[in-house]
């Protein structure tokens, strides 16, 4: 093949030239011919001046084609920068030496070439696998010419005791090793073959053209063998002093990550992270090893090296700086526990949790959790918790959690919170991706974590049989740890930054894969503040947490704490004998539960007894969040708890409370659009006006769906992306730097992803999310308005409006879940067609078919938000004439 035959090459860009080498690795005088990509010449022939140049370092066994994207964003007016993407000695198109050369001759090689193609500042180099390592140490020996350094998939470091990836010790082994790299094209296509999604045959066949023959082939198994698995490999040396050698580099760095290799896993990621702790670091899930092949890397790498000089600092990674009254010189997020733990008030129930007969299984006074807290501290402590440490919490909520949570954040510890209502596979995602030092678990995420290979130090909740404990790898348990912190609780933990990280929250994974969702103390501390002065929840307040993440922030609010009997990843377990006997247990004032756990309550409330009708009748407070709840669901639920005011607060994982309501609110919302004559009012779901502290506002829609402005409004009836500002808005988000970009493009506002607009007495209407929002012929259609609608209607649970077909020309359909269930799913019956039709036209909405199904596809953490993704890949396979089967 020739450079024509290379797909995404331009032939300009390739060149060879000639080298003196200076490696110890070559005999004195000896001159090396090397093959580049370079668009050096292009640039200037274009009349175009470069920023400064690229220097693109390969890996094993890939050559410089891997770079193309790169020469060509590099390559045009808009943000010229000369790329010169090398092939290795012995490797790509360069010459074959004969020779073995090591990590240490590598790194002199490319010093040669850079010295004889005359480089100078800035350059930034590239890298990916060994290349990253050779690429690294090429700039720590030129820190004068180096302006930044981006890394993708590579690694610096082995821990010690720690085996290599298994590949590598499978194309190390000497009965493998020389067949597998050289004799046969074997390791190439292995590699190849870890692109995702596959790559092309063209450009597999690109990737394969340097190496045809096995001759061609002896710096793929030379590169294999010069791995240093441990500390007796001479090249052990180099690898060691690049390695130490990032800890003092001073540039900004960005980390391109895919975390589905077998190769380079997350654990080199979070090493490399420990030494570049300023580094931008974006992991782009389902991506693997190949990662600039499986997504564009060239725009996040060219929007990086556009903002270096500009945002590269700390603060680019924070969403809202947290000022106001919330987030200014508010007391530490555990502060009101201590209080009451030394007051009169030491000796009520802190946290609870209930058993299946009704009656309290565990709890513990305000004194006593506290002084558990102060032991698993200090036990924690001992066991190598440090500020900063990730610690894992796999453990049921309940006193357990309490304890365990609150001890990490008094040490400065960072909690990563991803709860089973991910479900299996999400859940194993989003702990991969966290990386944790520690992981704390029930004997059943223990075990998952053995059979997954989560990563972290095991801590078991309670003390295991010897036998058990070395099954699943356990060091020790809470029991023991608070066992040995009780004797050491004189030592109080130093005081925390309120601006380190605290916890890593994920979302529900209903959009997508879980994003993990970064906090600091500050901004924990201004999510109780917010809560507290908008619900008026104060200490002494008694609290049923039918939604687990909302029972870790009981104590922090001051407020007695119970968790029902139920399946908490399934909300519409509890049912109204549960939570009558949590209500019960603590005379509870406030309940929190999500719809569908409401839905189960009201559905199971005719077993309930005189006591349990008492028990809720005391409540003074329910709040209900995670999914559109219905104005005739809260009437039901008024008639069960007649003496609570019911509030439906709206919000997300990274900002949680945004808007509150009332129930009596929603019913004047309703009113207002039902009479027609206020401005905004109605196409959506009211969720009141912001809470305190916040701003919201929106950027307006664009006629294809998106929502492209920078200009915040709130004008009445204007629908666009929903943005909030808050001094309790996330950080960022966790190893997601694009993420948090695109969600902090507007200065100053977090963009949520949802779709709304304002009445004209500056209440918000949520109309849905912006991934959802249909691009019909002439007209942009949001999904919440029509769903409501539809729902209204006899005989239909749950509806859905979706798109199908390219955008723009989207043909609306509507997915309604039956009353009772239908027995298969596919297209309506005539008659409810047409009166799913009639409903949403009245919604403004023209549907053009209606498909039903036994159940929506919901998420398992609220069992309520609809898949309306899945949904519209399923209908548009069954309107073509596909089989229905289930969505």
């Amino acid at each position: 093949m020739v450079a024509a035959d290379w797909p995404g090459v331009d032939p300009e860009w390739s060149r060879e030239i000639e080298v003196a080498s200076t490696s110890a690795a070559d005999e004195p005088g000896s001159v090396r011919r090397w093959h580049l990509l370079d668009n050096g010449a292009q640039l200037r022939r274009r009349g175009l001046t470069p920023a400064g140049t690229l220097l693109c370092v390969h890996g094993n066994p890939t050559w410089s084609y891997l770079w193309r994207t790169l020469l060509a964003a590099g390559s045009g007016p808009a943000q010229p920068w000369r790329v010169v993407a090398v092939d290795q000695l012995d490797m790509g198109f360069s010459e074959r030496t004969g020779t073995f050369r090591r990590l240490a001759d590598r790194v002199n090689d490319l010093g040669d070439l850079t010295a004889a193609l005359g480089l100078d500042g800035p350059v930034v180099t590239v890298g990916h696998d060994w290349g990253g390592v050779i690429s690294l140490g090429w700039a720590l020996a030129h820190p004068q010419q180096l302006a930044g350094v981006v890394l993708t998939n590579t690694a610096v470091h082995q821990p010690s005791g720690s085996p290599i990836p298994p590949a590598l010790r499978l194309a190390l082994h000497p009965a493998v090793h020389r067949w597998g790299t050289t004799t046969s094209d074997a390791f190439l296509r292995v590699t190849h073959s870890l692109a995702h999604p596959p790559l092309a045959a063209e450009v597999r066949r690109a990737f394969m053209a340097p190496y045809r023959g096995a001759g061609r082939r002896d710096g793929v198994g030379n590169f294999v063998a010069d791995i240093p698995a441990d500390a007796s490999h001479p090249s052990f040396p180099a690898l060691s002093r690049v390695a130490e050698g990032l800890r003092g580099l001073r540039v900004p760095v960005l980390m391109l990550w895919g975390p589905r290799d077998p190769i380079f896993s997350d654990r080199y990621l979070k090493d490399l992270i420990g030494r570049l702790p300023s580094a931008k670091v974006h992991r782009f899930e389902g991506a693997g090893h190949l990662v600039a092949e499986d997504r564009d890397i060239a725009t996040p790498v060219f929007d990086w090296l556009a903002g270096c000089g500009r945002d590269n600092g700390p603060a680019d990674a924070r969403t809202v700086a947290p000022t106001g009254a919330a987030g200014t010189g508010s007391p530490p997020l555990w502060a009101p526990l201590t209080e009451l733990a030394s007051g009169p008030a030491g000796g009520d129930t802190a946290v609870a949790e209930m058993a299946a007969d009704g009656t309290v299984a565990r709890s513990l006074s305000w004194l006593e959790l506290e002084q558990n807290i102060a032991a698993v501290a200090a036990g924690l402590r001992q066991a190598g918790v440090r500020r900063g440490s990730r610690v894992s919490l796999m453990v049921p909520p309940g006193v357990d959690l309490t304890v365990v949570l609150y001890a990490c954040l008094r040490l400065g510890a960072v909690v990563v919170v991803a709860d089973a209502g991910l479900g299996t596979r999400g859940l194993s995602r989003a702990i991969k991706g966290a990386t944790p030092d520690f992981l704390i678990g029930i004997d059943k995420a223990l075990a998952a974590a053995s059979v997954l290979g989560w990563p972290g130090r095991r801590i078991s909740v309670r003390d295991l049989p010897a036998a058990r404990r070395r099954l699943l790898a356990v060091e020790t348990s809470l029991a023991a740890l608070a066992r040995r912190g009780k004797l050491q609780t004189g030592t109080a933990p130093a005081p925390q930054d309120p601006d380190a990280p605290a916890a890593v929250l994920f979302t529900s994974g209903s959009t997508g894969p879980a994003k993990g969702v970064q906090y600091t103390q500050r901004r924990l501390a201004a999510m109780r503040d917010t809560v507290a002065a908008t619900l008026g929840i104060r200490p002494g307040a008694r609290l049923v947490a039918g939604f687990a993440p909302f029972a870790l922030l009981g104590p922090a609010l001051g407020a007695a704490s119970v968790t029902p009997a139920m399946d908490v990843t399934a909300p519409r377990t509890l049912t109204a004998g549960a939570l009558a006997d949590a209500a019960a247990a603590i005379d509870a004032t406030v309940v929190f539960a999500s719809p569908s756990a409401l839905r189960n309550v009201l559905a199971t409330r005719d077993g309930l007894s005189r006591a349990g009708h008492q028990a809720l009748g005391r409540v003074e407070l329910l709040l209900s969040a995670g999914a559109p709840v219905a104005e005739s669901l809260l009437a039901d639920v008024q008639r069960l708890l007649p003496e609570a005011s019911l509030h439906t607060p709206y919000g997300m994982t990274e900002a949680l409370p945004v808007t509150d309501i009332s129930f009596e609110q929603i019913r004047a919302a309703g009113a207002d659009a039902a009479d027609g004559t206020m401005a905004g009012a109605g196409n959506g779901v009211c969720v009141g006006q912001p809470v305190h502290g916040a701003r919201v506002a929106v950027i307006p829609l664009a006629a294809d769906g998106t929502a492209p402005g920078d200009r915040p409004v709130t004008e009445a009836g204007v629908s666009g992306e929903i943005l909030v500002s808050a001094p309790h808005v996330k950080e960022t988000y966790d190893r997601l730097w694009l993420t948090q970009r695109e969600s902090t493009r507007t200065a100053g506002w977090h963009r949520t992803g949802d779709v709304g607009h304002f009445d004209a007495a500056a209440r918000l209407w949520v109309e849905g999310r912006l991934a959802h929002v249909v691009t019909a012929p002439g007209t942009v259609v949001t999904p919440v308005g029509a769903e409501q609608a539809i729902e209204r209607l006899d005989g239909v649970g749950l509806a859905a409006v979706v798109g199908v077909g390219p955008s723009g020309t989207q043909v609306v359909v509507a997915v309604v879940e039956t009353v009772p269930p239908a027995r298969g799913a596919g297209p309506a019956s005539p008659q409810l067609a047409a009166r799913v039709r009639e409903a949403a036209r009245q919604a403004g909405a023209s549907v053009s078919a209606v498909l039903v199904v036994p159940a929506q596809p919901t998420d398992i953490r609220h069992n309520a938000k609809i898949d309306r993704s899945r949904l519209s890949r399923w209908a548009s396979a069954v309107l073509a004439g596909g089989r229905a089967g289930t969505p």
